[in-house]
């Protein structure tokens, strides 16, 4: 890029990163949001999206997040614990499709016959491996270490059982993975901004959740931090504090 094309861009870049530290400070926009994510919630309102043919259980704006991160990292491999229909995994896929390289890992305690065989079916299955079991066990612990071991860039994305002690023993197992420069995120940390019992069907609930794990968790290990400046820019998440930049 010339000097003269660099100029606008340093300042468009500039602009945008004074708009995000902006947006920090607007409580009634951050509270806003927060009645806005509630709604969508109640409403079930992540359900009605799919990526190339498969639902996928999010808010576009997260997984416009998540394309951000991993065209800034460009990971080798994404770990996702979490696998539902397979939606995320296939749009997960199909950004390293575009990267030309990678795999994404998806682990689930239980995954369905007929999302197996549409995953497995579907055109970005050559770079999506399952693995069924649940993601704190031991062998699969060791299985996913095996497969991004040597790898220079590896991405966590923690969906799956969302009470403290789960996400807490993911933490510990999968943290470590993630490589310097890279993103540990933590979803569903939204539980906690949400009234207690709102998901009186889940064992789930405020003060048992992804991010009472997180509050746990990062204070004894400092080589991770919130990415805040990350979260402000998307202002809608369901990840509040959950996208972590290992230094």
């Amino acid at each position: 890029m010339s000097d003269q094309t660099q100029g606008p861009a340093r300042q468009f870049q500039q602009e945008c990163a004074e708009r995000i530290a902006d947006y920090a400070q607007d409580h009634a926009w951050h509270e806003l949001s927060r009645a806005w994510m509630q709604r969508a919630f109640e409403q079930k309102y992540m359900y009605n999206f799919s990526w190339m043919g498969r639902p996928v259980i999010q808010t576009p704006i997260d997984l416009l997040a998540m394309q951000e991160l991993i065209w800034r990292v460009k990971p080798q491999v994404i770990v996702e614990t979490g696998v539902a229909h397979g939606g995320s995994l296939v749009f997960y896929a199909s950004m390293l499709e575009l990267l030309g390289e990678g795999e994404v890992i998806g682990i689930d305690i239980d995954i369905r016959s007929h999302n197996r065989a549409a995953i497995e079916a579907h055109p970005m299955a050559k770079r999506i491996q399952l693995i069924q079991g649940s993601s704190i066990d031991a062998p699969v612990v060791e299985a996913v270490r095996e497969r991004v071991a040597g790898k220079q860039r590896v991405m966590v994305c923690l969906d799956s059982m969302h009470t403290e002690a789960h996400v807490l023993a993911e933490l510990e197992a999968y943290a470590p993975m993630v490589t310097p420069g890279s993103y540990l995120v933590v979803f569903d940390t939204i539980v906690e901004d949400l009234p207690p019992g709102f998901f009186s069907d889940r064992p789930w609930n405020v003060g048992d959740n992804p991010k009472t794990a997180l509050q746990r968790w990062l204070p004894s290990h400092p080589e991770f931090q919130v990415d805040e400046a990350f979260e402000n820019k998307l202002m809608l998440t369901v990840s509040p504090s959950g996208f972590l930049r290992r230094k």
